[in-house]
C-alpha cells in the first residue's frame, strides 16, 4: 500500500508503543472506571460511608492519572462519587487510625503518595470534571481542587478540615492552589477554621464553575467533559500543561512560552480541519492529531 504525498505520515510502531497506551478497557479495583466516547468517568463507589479514600484508592488514583499521560483513547475525565456525596476524605479506621502508629520516615511515604496524586492529576493532559455533590471533605476536597473545573450542587458542603484534626492546611498543595483559585484572604480562612463552603458561596468565590441541580449534576458533568472531548484533545492537553506551568513564570516568560505552544499547535491536523471547516461553513470535526 502505498500514501500520496499528501496522507499524514505513518506512526513507527516503536514509537507509538512507547508513547500510547489505550485506557478504556483498564479494569479498577477500587473505584469504577467507564469510558465512552473519549469521556472516562471515575466514580468513588463506598456510598455507605460517603466514599471514603483508603491507602489502596489513593495509590491507584496516582497510578491511573499517571498513565493517563499516555492514553490516546482518553480526551477529558469526570470525577464523581457515588450516593449524594463526592468524597469524605482518608477513611477514618483505614488511613487515619494506622498513621497515628507510624515513625516519620512512613508517615513521610504516605504524604509523598497522597501528594502524587496531585501531581498526576495535573500532569495528565485530559481536562478532569469534578462532580461534586454533598459532602467534600479533607482529602475529598484537595481531589476537587485539583480538577480542572467544578461542577456543584447548592447542598455541597466542600471543607478543608486538616486543622479540625490537628493538622496543617498545608496538606496536598492546597496552600499552592487554593488560593489561585479563591484568593489569598478565602483560601486562609477555610484552612485555618475548616469550616465548609456551601454551594452558593463557593460559587461567589470562584470555587465552582456552576451550580446544578443534584439530579443533573452528573449529567451535565459528563456533556461538560464531552464537549472538551469534541475539542482539539492536543491542543486542550496543552493549555493544561500551560495552566499549569505558568504558575512559576514571570508574564514575559509566560508570553514567550505560549508563543512556543501556540507555534506547535499551529503544525497540527486539527487546526488545518478548523480553517478548511471555516471556508466551507461547517463545524469542524477534530481529531487528535
Amino acid at each position: 500500500m502505498t500514501t500520496s504525498p499528501a496522507d499524514p505520515p505513518r506512526v513507527d510502531p516503536a514509537l507509538a508503543a512507547g508513547n500510547r497506551r489505550p485506557m478504556a478497557a483498564y479494569i479498577a479495583r477500587h473505584f469504577q472506571w467507564q469510558v465512552a466516547d473519549g469521556v472516562a468517568t471515575i466514580t468513588l463507589n463506598r456510598p455507605e460511608r460517603k466514599n471514603p479514600l483508603t491507602f489502596d484508592s489513593y495509590a491507584e488514583l496516582r497510578e491511573l492519572f499517571h498513565a493517563l499521560r499516555w492514553a490516546d483513547d482518553i480526551a477529558a475525565v469526570v470525577l464523581q462519587g457515588a450516593g449524594g456525596n463526592f468524597c469524605s476524605g482518608g477513611d477514618v479506621h483505614e488511613i487515619i487510625g494506622p498513621l497515628v502508629r507510624l515513625k516519620a520516615p512512613k508517615l513521610l511515604m504516605f504524604t509523598r503518595m497522597t501528594g502524587d496524586v496531585v501531581k498526576a492529576m495535573r500532569a495528565c493532559p485530559q481536562p478532569i470534571v469534578a462532580a461534586i455533590d454533598g459532602v467534600c471533605a479533607g482529602a475529598g476536597a484537595i481531589l476537587a481542587m485539583a480538577s480542572d473545573l467544578r461542577l456543584g450542587t447548592a447542598r455541597s458542603k466542600t471543607a478543608f478540615l486538616f486543622n479540625r484534626v490537628g493538622l496543617a492546611g498545608c496538606d496536598m498543595g492546597a496552600c499552592a492552589i487554593l488560593p489561585r483559585l479563591v484568593g489569598q484572604g478565602r483560601a486562609s480562612e477555610l484552612l485555618y477554621t475548616g469550616r465548609s463552603l456551601g454551594g452558593e458561596e463557593g460559587l461567589q468565590w470562584g470555587f465552582f464553575n456552576r451550580l446544578c441541580e443534584p439530579d443533573a449534576l452528573a449529567a451535565q458533568a459528563q456533556a461538560l467533559a464531552a464537549d472538551i472531548a469534541a475539542g482539539p484533545r492536543f491542543a486542550n492537553g496543552i493549555t493544561k500543561t500551560m495552566l499549569h506551568q505558568e504558575w512559576s513564570m514571570t508574564p514575559d516568560q509566560a508570553i514567550e512560552a505560549e508563543a512556543q505552544a501556540q507555534a506547535i499547535c499551529m503544525l497540527t491536523e486539527d487546526f488545518k480541519r478548523a480553517y478548511e471547516a471555516f471556508v466551507a461553513k461547517q463545524k469542524p470535526v477534530f481529531q487528535g492529531d
